[in-house]
């Protein structure tokens, strides 16, 4: 099965912005207040427990194949239960989670929501604590470490790894060859090659320049971090010598080797480095992209349905991949995008809950996630990845991948695209000290989840 295109836009984009601390805030105290209403009375009687649950799933990215094991196995495991799936949109779900998860009504039982979204629910109260045996029985150490850390609140699990992606560098094989440029083996070898690469007709790098999901690989690479604890708060590190080398760094390779707009946002890179409609010749030469645009890359073929489709790079000697190289070689620490899964603390049957996420973790499940090109929670699963260089190159991206910080107000700082403005701002030819110290100055007070502007 062809994965879907992204999920990896969990930010965008609230209409009317909550600030990080009404936004925790009022989940929490909302939480509190739900038993209290309930024990006086009111119009709308929290529903007792039912045998019926809700999963909320967000995009398409859980297939119908999946979709489907998880309805027919929960009714084979729970005789007159019934497991409904929801689907959600990204681009909403902030607002969607705080409507329903302080509603008895409304909450679903388990829900999925983006890796950098769940530090700000966890710290809420918003979800039902994993059990340390639960946790044991569904993969304890064998999940993948640094989603249960974004799911965790000092020691407690709260939400745990659904799947996760990586990126890699997709390349017009051919037109590499024909200017006689190699794969690089370091991060400023790769920015020389696509600079040489870019003309006045084709992008050397298709890089839009508010595309920061790519561009904070450059930041790790570098030894850069985005933010760091310190103590008992979160401080935003942009001004960190290391992370303004890795942002340098990339206003270079932006400038030089890519044509879109600063205000570009992480577009559809795979329509630059196929061939043009009316030419051979690419609008690009190169991408950086999420594992699962292999299946919008490619020459156009025909499906069953008789519909027109990329056929997944199958010209190898047009189209290849390889995994943005390190700083001194290696694998460069791009950002991982991914979900987790979390019950809600008003599931109005726990038991069930439960034992939808056994089958979640099963082996068999965890199996059709890798085939299905979606990095497996439990990471002893992705050998099952490993039979072509896609999942190879997959695995071995995400063994070197990162996380955006787990701080209680990262959420926020997604909805405001904060960071589409910082990048923007650099890719316009800001100094990038300067910049970064203008950008530390916002987003540290919004970190900790606690800030009360207006």
């Amino acid at each position: 099965m062809a994965p879907t295109p992204d999920r990896a836009r969990p930010d965008r984009e609230d209409t009317h912005p909550v600030n990080p601390r009404r936004r925790a805030a009022a989940l929490a105290a909302t939480l509190v207040l739900v038993p209290a209403l309930a024990a006086c009375g009111s119009d709308e009687p929290v529903p007792e427990s039912s045998d019926d649950i809700v999963l909320w799933l967000v995009g398409p990215d859980t297939g119908e194949d999946l979709r489907e094991h998880l309805v027919t196995t929960f009714a084979e495991r729970n005789p007159g239960a019934t497991l409904t799936i929801e689907e959600k949109d990204w681009s909403t779900l902030l607002g969607d989670l705080d409507e329903a998860l302080v509603d008895p009504a409304l909450t679903p039982d388990v829900v999925e929501l983006g890796n950098t979204q769940a530090p700000t629910y966890t710290t809420s109260g918003a979800f039902r604590e994993i059990s340390p045996e639960l946790y044991e029985e569904l993969g304890g150490e064998d999940l993948l470490q640094s989603f249960v850390e974004a799911g965790s609140v000092d020691g407690t699990v709260y939400a745990l790894p659904y799947y996760f992606g990586s990126r890699y560098v997709f390349y017009r094989k051919d037109v590499w060859k024909q200017a006689g440029v190699e794969v690089p083996e370091t991060l400023e070898e790769f920015g020389d090659a696509v600079k040489k690469l870019h003309t006045d007709n084709m992008a050397g790098f298709a890089l839009g320049g508010q595309d920061w999901r790519n561009g904070i690989s450059w930041v790790f690479a570098n030894g850069g971090e985005l933010a760091v604890k310190e103590g008992d708060r979160w401080v935003s590190t942009l001004s960190d010598p290391n992370t303004v080398a890795g942002l340098e760094q990339w206003q270079d390779v932006y400038s030089n080797a890519s044509y879109l707009p600063a205000t570009e946002l992480d577009a559809s890179y795979w329509d630059f480095i196929n061939d043009g409609v009316d030419s051979d010749t690419p609008a690009a030469a190169t991408m950086m992209a999420p594992a699962w645009a292999r299946w919008s890359v490619g020459d156009l073929v025909r499906n069953d349905d008789g519909a027109e489709v990329r056929d997944g790079m199958a010209d190898t000697s047009k189209f290849d991949i390889f995994a943005l190289p390190g700083v001194d070689g290696g694998v460069a620490p791009v950002f991982a995008g991914g979900s987790n899964l979390a019950i809600s603390s008003l599931t109005r049957n726990v038991e069930l809950s439960e034992d939808l996420l056994r089958i979640v973790y099963s082996d068999e499940y965890q199996t059709m996630l890798a085939g299905a090109g979606l990095g497996p929670a439990n990471t002893t699963f992705t050998e099952a990845m490993e039979g072509d260089k896609f999942g190879r190159t997959l695995v071995e991206t995400a063994e070197a991948s990162k996380l955006t910080p787990a701080a209680p107000g990262w959420a926020e700082i997604e909805s405001r695209a904060i960071y589409e403005d910082l990048f923007k701002e650099i890719a316009r030819g800001g100094d990038v000290a300067q910049v970064a110290a203008e950008y530390d100055a916002i987003i540290t007070p919004l970190l900790d989840g606690t800030t009360d502007d207006e």
